[in-house]
């Protein structure tokens, strides 16, 4: 990968195509244009249509449930094509979708409506700018390669997600968690700026540059919507500038967080053979009272990930897996003292195995990393402020040892979580829940199109029957504290599905909501980028 020269970001983002920007941004001459020798000069961009074999790869992503038939798709490899091939699209009145990885859970960039995908994922680099003193992440790059890249060339890091092939730029401007944020926060936390293509009223097509610092309040608004608003609302986003809060001097190795220069890692196992219901009970608030004893900002054991992967019945086992700073002292009598607690008082041993693994080699851990990209699933996720009540473990308990459906890879995957995370204002970034302590997913893979209804039907109604008391949703309160908008679940929107009474975008930005339509409206005024549970501008 080619470094970046010395010429600015800012001067990057030259203006393309329409009337000059408003006077709160600056237009940029040409001479100010990337020079040929960046990233930006690479291959011309390529259209796949139907008949071309590329097609049926294309038109989906990595839940198989959605196959999506545009007009075409249009693979870019630098910002100045993503500004062509939405100027393009919006002259010719075409619906536009935006892909960088195609994780996304829902029909986004799949549904029948949308004509044209631009396809980031050639738009891929990972480099340094050093007169900016940021870190360039394309929105392509998947997370396996960031690590990879971050840790070889700087030995710095990034707290984002666990699935290696996730890419970017949904994942970024979604709030980005994972196994490291209990330690660093969340990856929006050290997210400088942003580069965007955006769309305005009157149809002109630009690249804007915004950041935490920029002068002007509407660019730092744009900034800030880019910090958890999630993605296909505001523009499409080209560069994501990363730099830690207050960090100072030159060196890039001090710019970004250090992660421990090796993990230790367990995996234990508790049969479902044996395991009654008041232990499968005790077994899980363990997990979530130690989680809440630990999630505050001060916490000491901030380098602790762990998941607890509660499969159904028929999977045979229930898992807990975890790592921690294998450098740190005292490492090996913590992980043995967690592994204990999370088990105290359950009537099934645990088989227990652990690792000592490089940074690198931790970030592709099976415990965590990946899955099987040929599946079918669905998802649901929640936010925990408090251990679990009664009523939501005994809903739980049923539905994993039904014997009206069975299927091992149906399981409910609770994540540690607070910590650094904790440390920040709900408002500060758009991510609100800034006192959770666990993450939750209400999940089912299958493969056979067939069998569709008999799996959703197993995960909306364990949700549903687990949020009872609050209308079937996690709604913001005591114990819960709403959804996560990168796990999109277009039921949160549906009446019958939701009887709360409170709606989608109060369940994952809540009182963020307000701002993030104004700036919907100030800078995608005309819908370009929209969706299911796209932000709605705000009027008047």
């Amino acid at each position: 990968m080619t470094e970046p020269t010395r010429r600015t970001i800012l001067r990057r983002s030259a203006v393309v195509g329409g009337a000059a920007l408003a006077a709160t941004v600056p237009a940029l001459t040409p001479a100010q244009a990337e020079p040929a020798s960046t990233p930006a000069a690479r291959a011309a961009a390529i259209t796949v249509r139907t008949g071309d074999p590329r097609y049926p790869q294309l038109i989906r992503g990595t839940n198989k449930r959605w196959v999506g038939s545009p007009d075409y798709i249009r693979l870019v490899s630098s910002a100045d094509q993503v500004v062509e091939a939405v100027r393009e699209a919006v002259a010719g009145g075409k619906r536009v979708a935006v892909r960088s990885g195609g994780h996304c859970y829902e029909n986004f960039t799949t549904s029948a409506d949308i004509e044209v995908v631009i396809d980031l994922s050639q738009l891929n680099s990972v480099t340094f700018d050093a007169h900016e003193r940021v870190f360039v992440v394309e929105p392509g790059a998947r997370l396996g390669d960031v690590y990879d890249t971050l840790f070889k060339r700087w030995g710095v890091t990034l707290p984002g997600g666990s699935c290696p092939s996730v890419a970017a730029g949904g994942h970024i401007v979604g709030g980005g968690y994972g196994a490291l944020s209990r330690l660093f926060g969340l990856t929006v936390d050290h997210l400088h700026g942003v580069e965007v293509v955006t769309v305005d009223e009157g149809g002109a097509v630009r690249k804007v540059l915004a950041t935490r610092d920029a002068a002007d309040a509407r660019l730092r608004d744009l900034w800030w919507a880019h910090t958890g608003g999630g993605g296909g609302n505001f523009g499409i986003v080209t560069k994501y500038l990363l730099r830690t809060p207050g960090v100072t001097g030159s060196d890039p190795a001090a710019l970004l967080p250090r992660p421990p220069a090796e993990l230790l890692t367990s995996t234990a196992s508790w049969s479902w053979d044996g395991l009654t219901q008041s232990g499968f009970k005790r077994l899980v608030k363990n997990f979530g009272d130690w989680f809440v004893a630990q999630g505050g900002p001060g916490a000491a054991h901030l380098d602790l990930f762990s998941q607890l992967k509660a499969a159904h019945r028929s999977a045979g086992a229930i898992t807990l897996v975890t790592q921690l700073d294998a450098t740190r002292p005292g490492s090996r009598a913590d992980l043995d003292a967690f592994t204990a607690a999370v088990g105290a008082g359950v009537p099934v041993r645990p088989q227990v195995s652990t690792q000592r693994l490089t940074f690198l080699d931790a970030t592709r851990w099976p415990g965590f990393a990946g899955g099987d990209p040929t599946l079918r699933f669905e998802d649901k996720s929640a936010y925990m402020r408090a251990s679990f009540p009664d009523d939501q473990l005994s809903a739980a308990y049923h539905h994993l040892t039904r014997t009206d459906y069975t299927n091992p890879a149906a399981l409910l995957l609770i994540a540690g979580y607070g910590g650094r995370v904790n440390a920040v204002a709900p408002d500060a970034t758009a991510v609100p829940q800034r006192d959770s302590v666990m993450k939750l997913q209400y999940l089912a893979f299958w493969q056979d199109a067939a069998e569709d209804d008999r799996h959703l039907a197993w995960v909306r109604e364990f949700y549903r029957d687990v949020y009872a008391a609050t209308g079937g949703v996690p709604e913001p309160g005591r114990v819960t504290d709403g959804c996560f908008v990168n796990y999109a679940d277009v039921d949160l929107g549906d009446p019958a599905h939701n009887t709360s009474g409170t709606p989608w975008h109060a369940l994952y930005y809540k009182d963020n909501y307000p701002r993030l339509r104004r700036v919907k409206a100030g800078w995608d005024p005309r819908g370009i980028l929209r969706h299911a549970q796209s932000v709605q501008p705000a009027t008047g």
